[in-house]
């Protein structure tokens, strides 16, 4: 498996080799490491951008950590960390505000990565589970097992993954004429969320006030009370999603190239493509579990990166890194730059909005 980020893949070579560096297509440095059976290619520019992401992600934890209605220093949260400090400041460091910025990443990173896959898959830059109705769905599904079955947090996550899944099939049915295009799933995506949002709203309407006002708080898309058993099963479960996104993400490049050229190379595209939009769905529909639907990080961060890492496509890696980043910025600009907080879908949407129309400006003036 191969791609321009960070990638692996098998080799037939007995023995171990040791780190080779040398020059592929467009001038690119790359370091290939290999050890017996497995390779791993490192493309210079994804590697130096993900680090300088990873290094932002830290500022901002550090900066979560210690901002608030109860000012914490430096000092203080790393002796909380390493247990020693209790009390009050522990509590807030370890039980309050450390599960909120640890949801923000593992959620963040999923959705960075399930729109890196529908967006090279698709071959479109609005390719989003959100615009397509797979959020939406998985929307519905959560909405049910709270408003109906009024079940746990397990019961939710499983609602929402049925509702998720499900709508990814009625969509992928319905846009298949003689295959699947990546404009004509869009547009019947678009269409069958807008139905699912008129069922969102009757389901609200129909229950007591308590449950609604609930569901609709939930619905904007909060890290409010996250706990670290939600951070803990959606993060068990993302990470098991994970794997079988970096063994698809070779033949997903691939398809970048069209359905006839992938094929040639070996490519089952229609396999393929299902186990991607599995994977995609499945990540997305865990995250509006445990959070809410958030919306519009799975539409910026692949872009962000790809631009940033100077890439011929959509990297899932650096995807992942951005859209941690980006989630924790949204979470802690919610939390402490508006009057009072915020729920951190609204500042994803306020962002995304924005960053949406620059792209449909541009992508309009390219095409005059």
């Amino acid at each position: 498996m191969t791609t321009r980020g960070v990638s692996t893949s098998t080799r037939s070579s007995r023995a171990t080799r040791s780190p080779e560096v040398r020059r592929v297509d467009f001038g690119r440095r790359v370091v290939v490491v290999r050890r017996g059976w497995v390779a791993m290619r490192f493309e210079w520019r994804s590697v130096i951008v993900c680090t300088a992401v990873a290094v932002a992600v830290v500022v901002m934890s550090v900066l979560a950590l210690t901002t608030g209605s109860y000012q914490i220093s430096v000092s203080q949260v790393v002796s909380a960390l390493t247990g020693g400090e209790t009390g009050l400041v522990h509590d807030i460091v370890v039980e309050w505000r450390l599960p909120r910025i640890a949801a923000a990443l593992v959620f963040g990173s999923a959705l960075g990565v399930s729109g890196a896959i529908f967006q090279s898959m698709l071959r479109n830059p609005l390719a989003d589970p959100g615009i397509i109705g797979f959020s939406q769905g998985s929307y519905t599904g959560a909405l049910i097992v709270i408003l109906v079955v009024n079940g746990s947090y397990l019961q939710l996550v499983g609602g929402a993954v049925l509702g998720g899944m499900a709508t990814a099939v009625l969509v992928y049915v319905l846009a298949y004429r003689r295959g699947v295009q990546g404009f004509r799933l869009i547009i019947v995506g678009i269409g069958v969320s807008a139905m699912l949002g008129s069922l969102n709203t009757w389901l609200m309407l129909k229950a007591s006030l308590e449950q609604a006002m609930a569901a609709a708080a939930w619905g904007a898309g909060s890290l409010n009370g996250v706990s670290w058993d939600q951070v803990a099963i959606g993060g068990t479960v993302i990470g098991a999603l994970l794997l079988p996104a970096g063994i698809l993400s070779g033949p997903m490049r691939q398809m970048e190239l069209g359905d006839d050229a992938a094929a040639s190379l070996g490519v089952r595209v229609a396999a393929t493509r299902l186990a991607l939009v599995v994977v995609g769905v499945a990540l997305t529909a865990t995250v509006t579990a445990a959070s809410g639907p958030i919306a519009f990080i799975s539409l910026v961060a692949p872009q962000i990166a790809r631009r940033l890492a100077r890439t011929a496509g959509i990297t899932l890696v650096p995807a992942a890194f951005v859209g941690a980043l980006l989630c924790l910025t949204a979470d802690y600009i919610a939390q402490h730059i508006a009057p009072t907080p915020l729920p951190v879908g609204i500042v994803t949407v306020v962002l995304g909005g924005g960053y949406l129309g620059w792209l449909l400006f541009t992508e309009a003036r390219r095409r005059l």
